[in-house]
């Protein structure tokens, strides 16, 4: 791994597992980010009121006496009472059955042990209650503006994607490619719909460097606002939720499902790839990039970014820790920028420790790398932060502020939830000794 542009670790995934965008876009956009209803008339969307607490009525129904005088309702159930009598059988069969045993009003069947409905149960209150808070939140992006075709003419584009507001005053979280309308080219124009159909104008506020993430911003306070969740501590196999607008037209749409791994690379185009990344089974299609990916408890966990082409299952959001520090920047004021060390290095796993002979099972081996053309380049960079800290080739850094790398918890991945300009503790081991180094990280040059 290293984060300096003239080396990526990370293995290219092949060519059966490129990846396409959510975001509906115009050619000659990638592939991974193209969708061909774009061509389609975008429907016009009716304002969707706030739904109104419905009033608890105790008693017998509203308008409803509770007591009623003798009439032929009274005679008709006397008669059917003297039909069921005469036919003790049939009933003692229904009974033996269950099938009488929901009883007056309504009352549910007993769940037999085993049966899953009690999980399914809790599970389906957890999606309701995070659907009811964050779907005011998830908004829908339409970018416009003109782009150039093959034959050098300019031809109209537009796109339509989602986001999601993390903070009230109109900050807006959402992919790179929902507010460009070609490679590296922004939108001209922003149009942010929020659920209760009023329209905003938008503006892009930055960019990320590093991964397909952007922050939008529009004039509006009082806006609701998604809780922020912490994405280092998702598991595999737990509840995950999804809210978007697919296809640009069936807004605020809620699919459910589970975390299905963590730290997946996938390859976008030729040669960029988005790392780290959370990949769900919870169904997402264009349109539902930028959108919110939710834990049990409605809290955002990660924005979703890209599907496997000609997969069923398979989409990936990039991790709301990874998002976080340009969010925190953009509400500060300041220009989005992601830190740097300027170190190479290899994720140690069982291979790696068997060819080097180390006597650790985890942590980042410092050293040299070849670039495309079969140059070795240096372990540190010159002039580079770990030049600075004194880091050198061999050394293995184990730990970052508390937490050990490991598989789950990988030395990029870390290190991009921490700010350009922040001092970090980082623990090493050399020649066999463990020692503590403090680092102060700098900024990620332009095109790493």
């Amino acid at each position: 791994m290293t984060d300096d542009p003239a080396r990526r670790d990370t293995p290219a995934p092949t060519d059966e597992t490129q990846t396409v965008a959510f975001s509906p876009t115009p050619e000659p956009r990638p592939e991974w980010a193209r969708s061909a209803w774009l061509d389609r008339a975008e429907p016009v969307e009716q304002a969707q009121p706030v739904p109104t607490e419905r009033p608890v009525v105790t008693g017998s129904a509203a308008g409803v006496p509770e007591r009623r005088g003798a009439g032929l309702g009274q005679v008709a159930v006397a008669a059917i009472l003297s039909a069921v009598l005469a036919s003790g059988g049939t009933v003692a069969l229904l009974q033996g059955t269950g099938a009488l045993s929901g009883g007056p009003g309504g009352t549910t069947a007993p769940v037999v042990a085993g049966s899953g409905n009690p999980a399914q149960g809790r599970d389906s209150s957890a999606v309701i209650n995070a659907a009811a808070n964050v779907s005011p939140a998830v908004v829908r992006i339409t970018a416009t503006g003109v782009t150039t075709d093959i034959l050098g003419g300019t031809i109209p584009a537009r796109g339509v994607g989602s986001g999601v507001i993390y903070d009230s005053a109109g900050w807006i979280l959402t992919n790179r490619h929902v507010v460009e309308i070609a490679s590296d080219e922004i939108a001209e124009e922003l149009t942010v719909q929020l659920k209760d159909g009023r329209e905003l104008e938008g503006a892009v506020y930055g960019i990320d460097t590093l991964t397909d993430l952007a922050i939008v911003k529009v004039e509006a306070t009082g806006l609701p606002a998604a809780p922020i969740g912490k994405s280092a501590d998702i598991e595999v196999g737990q509840l995950a939720i999804a809210i978007g607008s697919p296809l640009g037209t069936y807004t605020s749409t809620v699919t459910t499902g589970i975390i299905s791994a963590t730290g997946r690379t996938v390859l976008i185009e030729a040669d960029v790839s988005l790392t780290n990344l959370i990949q769900t089974d919870a169904a997402i299609n264009p349109g539902n990039s930028g959108g919110p990916l939710l834990d049990a408890t409605g809290a955002v966990i990660g924005i979703n970014t890209a599907v496997e082409r000609d997969s069923t299952g398979i989409g990936f959001a990039i991790p709301i820790d990874i998002a976080w520090p340009i969010m925190s920047q953009a509400l500060a004021g300041e220009p989005l920028a992601r830190p740097y060390v300027g170190i190479r290095y290899q994720l140690i796993n069982a291979k790696l420790k068997a060819e080097e002979g180390l006597d650790v099972d985890n942590g980042a081996l410092i050293g040299p790398a070849r670039n495309a053309a079969g140059e070795e380049l240096p372990a540190i960079a010159p002039d580079s932060p770990a030049e600075a800290a004194g880091l050198q080739d061999g050394d293995i850094v184990l730990v970052i502020e508390g937490q050990t790398i490991d598989a789950e918890h990988p030395l990029d991945a870390l290190l991009v939830s921490f700010r350009p300009g922040q001092t970090i503790s980082m623990t090493i081991q050399r020649d066999g000794q463990e020692m503590n180094v403090e680092i102060t990280l700098g900024t990620r040059p332009d095109g790493l």
